[in-house]
């Protein structure tokens, strides 16, 4: 137990500490809410209870791993909202970025058939699959991923959310898992791994020493994971089956040139996100 003055000077301390490290204040309250259940607008007009069910040390020792390590704070709750969905993190997955939830509205706006076979590849947390699910209530869905401990993150998320019974989880690396859906997938949606492997450490601290390289690591160029899928979908994606990926800024010229000289691919669109960068790319199978 702590009482409301010791909670309030140490959120008093924390909130400068955030300024001089260059973390976002409004992490303080987040880390608040999410470890201690504290009510925003009571933390924000600090009339709190006398005394609250915190373990002050608990939390100072969170906050330090955050300012010193630069723990991103979904990793410290291990939790994001998503698309509307609380989702399970742990250091064994990538958080999910608020951008990918843009694949879902593409999924509804470009139109797939509801009778076939939809996969993720990759599917780290489980978001883009689960964020499907949710969006689309009749439909079933496949998802995978090659990290044995990821695909437990997965499964806990799927538990959570009430949909073991729509989405089916598998272990292996792309289409492994899919081998008996040759030929009838209407949908492939993958976030994969798409950073050059030399920009891994210039990225933010919180990426580069925190999230999975696994999930990060696009080889010497980024395209790796990307160049993959091209080349491998057709055999798997039904004829007007949807082809659709998240890549790295820059990278879309390249992929959907890649899919328009491989020769089993029409329709190939690049998409903007909310900031104007072309974020993904779809097409479809011949």
């Amino acid at each position: 137990m702590v009482s409301s003055d010791q909670l309030l000077r140490w959120r008093q301390q924390a909130l400068a500490q955030a300024q001089a490290a260059g973390v976002a204040p409004r992490e303080v309250d987040l880390l608040l809410q999410d470890l201690g259940g504290l009510d925003p607008l009571r933390l924000h007009l600090e009339t709190l209870p006398p005394t609250l069910p915190l373990d002050l040390e608990a939390l100072e020792g969170g906050w330090r791993r955050r300012l010193e390590q630069r723990v991103p704070l979904q990793y410290l709750t291990s939790k994001v909202f998503w698309r509307g969905l609380v989702l399970q993190v742990s250091p064994a997955v990538l958080i999910p970025r608020p951008e990918t939830e843009l694949m879902v509205d593409l999924v509804g706006s470009l139109g797939c058939s509801a009778t076939s076979t939809w996969v993720d590849l990759g599917t780290g947390s489980g978001a883009l699959a689960l964020g499907l699910a949710v969006a689309f209530p009749g439909m079933r869905l496949g998802a995978s991923d090659v990290s044995p401990a990821a695909l437990e993150v997965a499964k806990g998320n799927r538990a959570t959310l009430g949909l073991g019974d729509r989405v089916d989880l598998r272990l292996g690396s792309w289409w492994e898992p899919w081998q008996e859906h040759r030929g009838r997938v209407g949908l492939m949606v993958a976030n994969p791994p798409y950073i050059p492997t030399a920009l891994i450490p210039k990225l933010a601290p919180e990426v580069a020493a925190h999230e999975p390289h696994l999930a990060l690591d696009g080889g010497e160029t980024g395209l790796e994971a990307l160049l993959h899928l091209v080349h491998s979908a057709p055999a798997y994606l039904e004829s007007q089956g949807l082809w659709l990926v998240e890549v790295m800024a820059g990278q879309a010229p390249r992929v959907a040139a890649e899919l328009a000289s491989q020769g089993d691919y029409q329709a190939i669109q690049v998409h903007r996100d909310l900031g104007g960068i072309e974020r993904f790319v779809s097409a479809r199978r011949r």
